[in-house]
């Protein structure tokens, strides 16, 4: 038999192809959304045993939480982002304040936040800084005279010392902004009774209850709970086990929500992945056509609520109309001539996405001209009649927009620094709203309304037309 040449033995470029080809069909056949479900299920199991252990009540941290905990134990969401804690961008987040966490720690001695994060990582930076960061900034401001919980701490084998110590120099800074949104300190003290301690717990580490029950001697404890188990290699070493299964969503989830997941799980794990695509598009559909609760509005500031536009029929035909001016943010694009439809009702053709963020800075104008007459000859009618105290205090104002959390939000704050001198619903005059407002004005509007509505969303794109406009507005 020859020996055989170097040809025989160096792959040609076709068979290099095909084995790089069975390479990503490997790892494709991994990530399938069939493991991701089944991967989601171990996790979850793992955060409701921890709950179980500890007797607190589970926290979602957004978005990837919510598919790790069974609804009919989810207590809350929490909104603490990883950018906010990535070295050498930490941050105190003047818009996602999580206030409304206060009253659930207060209530239960303490909570568990869940969430997870990608492969390699042990746990995310939400969890191991940006809560932490959070935690200790709130207990300088509402716990000043107990300097011992006004140390920050972090998880000593996430976190160097190097980093700690930096994260410790911007402490004051992050104080300082906290203070400046003029928050209402003895109305969030009164939730409490002690101060915070952020402690943490993976599925590779222990966390027993004599440590935590330790810890509530002098501290609420908040439990960060990383769902998932850390894979150093990949995916096809860990039997189709995927860590932070339920994040990035847009790239495989098809439209599956985890409200959608936990309410057809067993149908979900029992389809073949050839199928599951099908299923998840009749899921999706059958939800919307059910759609929000009509009518589900809520109040973000004096005189100002926002909702879904499912809610619009029925603002305008509920027995107290009168009273009401509904703006409708639609997602197609409309003439502007075309925006008023009565007095009372305005619909506001934007578009979707961030191209509706963006044709929001050019509708602004409009939008508070129109809910500004609105007001003001509401105002004038019960100046004559005698009927309230003149200033049209009994109006509402109804913003919709499709998610109920984006645009609408936006346009309430846009409003409530435009039309309102304060917090109490005061009306502007007209010359009061031809003024400059700046960034820390607006900040503050936009805490006050975050603390109402932590479910709300404005994108960056929405705050940036609102800035734009309210700072800018002669041009």
């Amino acid at each position: 038999m020859p020996a055989p040449t170097l040809a025989d033995i160096v792959f040609s470029e076709q068979a290099n192809h095909n084995f790089s080809k069975i390479l990503g069909d490997l790892k494709k056949s991994n990530l399938s959304i069939t493991n991701r479900l089944k991967s989601i299920q171990h996790d979850a199991a793992f955060v409701q045993e921890v709950a179980d252990i500890l007797g607190l009540p589970l926290v979602a941290n957004e978005r990837c939480g919510s598919w790790y905990i069974d609804p009919q134990f989810k207590r809350s969401s929490a909104y603490f982002k990883s950018t906010d804690g990535h070295t050498s961008q930490w941050k105190f987040s003047t818009r996602r304040l999580n206030f409304h966490l206060l009253e659930v720690i207060g209530q239960n001695d303490g909570c568990i936040i869940v969430d997870s994060t990608r492969r390699g990582k042990r746990m995310p930076d939400a969890l191991s800084k940006t809560i932490p960061i959070w935690c200790t900034v709130l207990n300088q401001a509402l716990f000043p005279s107990h300097p011992q919980s006004h140390t920050l701490h972090v998880p000593p084998t996430v976190v160097s010392s190097s980093e700690h110590s930096q994260m410790c120099s911007r402490l004051p800074f992050f104080l300082t902004s906290l203070l400046a949104l003029q928050p209402d300190i003895p109305s969030l003290r009164q939730n409490l009774q002690k101060p915070l301690r952020p402690l943490w717990i993976t599925p590779d580490d222990d966390l027993t209850p004599e440590m935590v029950d330790e810890i509530k001697a002098s501290f609420h404890p908040v439990v960060c709970c990383t769902s998932s188990h850390r894979v150093v290699g990949t995916e096809m070493s860990e039997e189709g086990y995927i860590q932070g299964a339920g994040d990035d969503t847009e790239n495989w989830a098809h439209g599956l929500t985890a409200p959608l997941f936990w309410a057809n799980q067993r149908q979900l794990l029992g389809t073949p992945e050839g199928d599951l695509p099908g299923l998840i598009e009749m899921l999706v559909a059958n939800s919307e056509a059910g759609g929000q609760a009509v009518g589900e509005l809520k109040r973000v500031a004096p005189r100002l609520l926002v909702g879904a536009l499912s809610a619009e029929e029925k603002a305008l035909t509920s027995s107290s109309r009168e009273r009401i001016c509904v703006v409708s943010l639609v997602p197609k694009t409309t003439e502007k001539e075309t925006w008023e439809k009565s007095k009372r009702h305005m619909e506001v053709g934007l578009g979707k996405s961030k191209t509706a963020s963006r044709f929001l800075r050019e509708a602004l104008p409009s939008i508070c001209d129109f809910v500004s007459r609105f007001l003001q000859e509401c105002a004038d009618a019960d100046a004559e009649t005698g009927t309230d105290t003149g200033r049209g205090a009994n109006k509402e104002i109804v913003l919709l927009c499709e998610s109920g959390r984006d645009l609408s939000v936006g346009v309430a704050l846009a409003l409530y620094c435009w039309c309102f001198v304060d917090s109490a619903g005061t009306l502007r005059s007209a010359a009061d709203q031809e003024q400059n407002h700046n960034k820390a004005s607006i900040r503050v509007k936009l805490g006050h309304i975050m603390t109402a509505f932590p479910d709300a969303n404005p994108s960056r794109a929405t705050l940036q037309s609102v800035n734009s406009f309210l700072m800018d507005w002669r041009n």
